[in-house]
């Protein structure tokens, strides 16, 4: 598995139960791009921050706009209730991934890892292509904190979940495989992953 899910881990692991609250910055922009994700478990429409993360938005539009996406999956649920995340995209597949782009970090957005973010999954700060995740509560580890040790910039928010959190939720606790996944990752994989039908603008 690819080593860009690990740090997401890392990071999730240092979230205290305390932080499970949520706030929002997914107040409505202008620049905000309306796409619908249709999966087997449901519809779910996002808004893209195209203003607020230029870089990171305009990555997750070309790889629907060339349905790099469709027939992908949600394929990990770390977290449990209203509390965790998924992770789905293109697994590394080198026939869906585009150039890794560059890092836009939350201290630069503005945006937040709260309730229904859509965020890059990534290894090192300018590496990620087509997976991403998307947060149920408030997970302040996950942001940028440039006063951290190492690598402290934080996952890239680009996107938030308008219509269809239900969906994540029931992602979430979908039973997972005891077996498959590779070291810290064992146990987190979906048994069956949850198929992304389609992904394409909203009218």
């Amino acid at each position: 598995m690819i080593r860009q899910l690990v740090l997401i881990l890392s990071a999730f692991l240092s979230i205290v139960p305390a932080s499970a609250q949520t706030s929002s910055s997914s107040a409505p922009d202008p620049a905000d791009v309306r796409v619908l994700m249709q999966t087997e478990q449901g519809p779910i429409v996002l808004a893209v921050h195209s203003g607020k993360a230029p870089i990171t938005a305009a990555n997750f539009l070309k790889y629907v706009d060339q349905k790099r996406l469709d027939g992908t999956a949600f394929y990990r649920g770390v977290g449990a209730a209203d509390y965790g995340f998924v992770q789905g995209g293109a697994q590394n597949d080198p026939k869906r991934i585009l150039p890794p782009i560059a890092h836009e970090p939350t201290s630069q957005t503005g945006l937040v890892h709260d309730d229904g973010a859509l965020s890059m999954a990534r290894y090192a700060p300018g590496s990620a292509t087509g997976d991403f995740f998307v947060v149920l509560g408030r997970m302040p580890s996950m942001d940028a904190n440039p006063d951290a040790a190492g690598d402290n910039q934080g996952f890239a928010v680009f996107a938030h979940v308008v219509e269809g959190l239900d969906v994540i939720k029931a992602i979430l606790a979908a039973p997972k495989s005891p077996t498959k996944g590779e070291g810290v990752m064992k146990g987190q994989m979906l048994e069956t992953p949850v198929r992304i039908i389609s992904v394409r603008r909203a009218p």
